[in-house]
C-alpha cells in the first residue's frame, strides 16, 4: 500500500555530503541538512540501485516556480500533501512539469533534442549510470543557503525524510511492490536566483515508467 505519510520540506540547505561505506545502510546516499523553524532534518538521497548493477537513474533539469503550484510559496516546514493532483504532490509519470512528452530520433542533434524539450516544456530522458556518477550529477545544485524544496516520507521518529526518489513502479514480488503508489514520488528541487527551480528526478533502474492507477508497472 502506499505511504502512511508523504509530503515535501521546506527549508534552507545547511549542508550535503556523501555517504561514507557502511554508515548509513546497505545504499548510498547523498545526504542533506536542511533548516526549518522546527529544527534541522536529516535527508537521505538514494543514488544507489536496490538491485541491479546498472545503479540509478536521474534527470536534472530547470523548471519555472509557476509550474509547481503551491509548492513554490509555502512557509518553511514539513507540509503533508494529498496523493491527488494539484496538491503539489509529484508524480514522476503524470506531473506536467517532470514527466517526459516525447522520445526523439537519435540522429537529431543533441542541442536540438534539447531546444525541443525546452519548447514543449518536457523533462529531459533518464540517464542511467553508477552511484558516484548520479552523485556528482547531483551535487551541482546544492548550493549551501538556497531555499530547497524535499518530496517524500517523513521519518517516524524525529526530524528527517527519506525515500526521496520513485516510489511506484516496482515489479511484483519485489520487497518495494506494496509501497507503490501514485502521486507519492520522492524529489530534491533548489531556488535559484532567478526564482526558477533545479530539479533532481532518481528512480532504480528496475523500477518502470508505466504504470496504472496503484502504482503498479503495466
Amino acid at each position: 500500500m502506499p505511504f502512511d505519510r508523504y509530503g515535501v520540506l521546506a527549508g534552507t540547505l545547511h549542508q550535503h555530503f556523501r555517504d561514507t561505506p557502511d554508515t548509513e545502510g546497505a545504499w548510498f546516499h547523498v545526504n542533506l541538512r536542511v533548516d526549518a523553524p522546527d529544527g534541522r532534518y536529516k535527508c537521505a538521497v538514494d543514488v544507489d540501485s536496490h538491485d541491479s548493477d546498472t545503479g540509478v537513474q536521474w534527470k536534472v533539469f530547470t523548471v519555472d516556480a509557476a509550474a509547481l503550484g503551491p509548492m513554490a510559496a509555502l512557509a518553511p516546514g514539513f507540509h503533508d500533501l494529498a496523493r491527488t493532483p494539484g496538491s503539489g504532490a509529484l508524480d514522476y509519470i503524470r506531473h506536467p512539469a517532470l514527466r517526459r512528452r516525447q522520445d526523439w530520433p537519435g540522429w537529431l542533434p543533441g542541442p536540438l533534442r534539447e531546444l525541443l524539450d525546452r519548447l514543449l516544456k518536457s523533462s529531459p530522458p533518464w540517464t542511467s549510470g553508477s552511484n558516484l556518477e548520479a552523485a556528482t550529477a547531483f551535487e551541482p545544485i546544492l548550493t549551501v543557503g538556497r531555499q530547497i524544496l524535499v518530496f517524500g516520507e517523513p521519518f517516524d521518529t524525529g526530524l528527517g525524510v527519506h525515500n526521496i526518489h520513485q516510489n511506484q513502479g516496482d515489479a511484483y514480488g519485489s520487497p518495494w511492490w506494496p509501497e507503490n503508489g501514485i502521486w507519492q514520488d520522492g524529489a530534491t528541487m533548489t531556488r535559484r536566483p532567478d526564482g526558477r527551480y533545479d530539479v533532481f528526478l532518481n528512480k532504480f533502474s528496475g523500477q518502470k515508467d508505466h504504470t496504472d492507477a496503484d502504482g503498479h508497472p503495466v
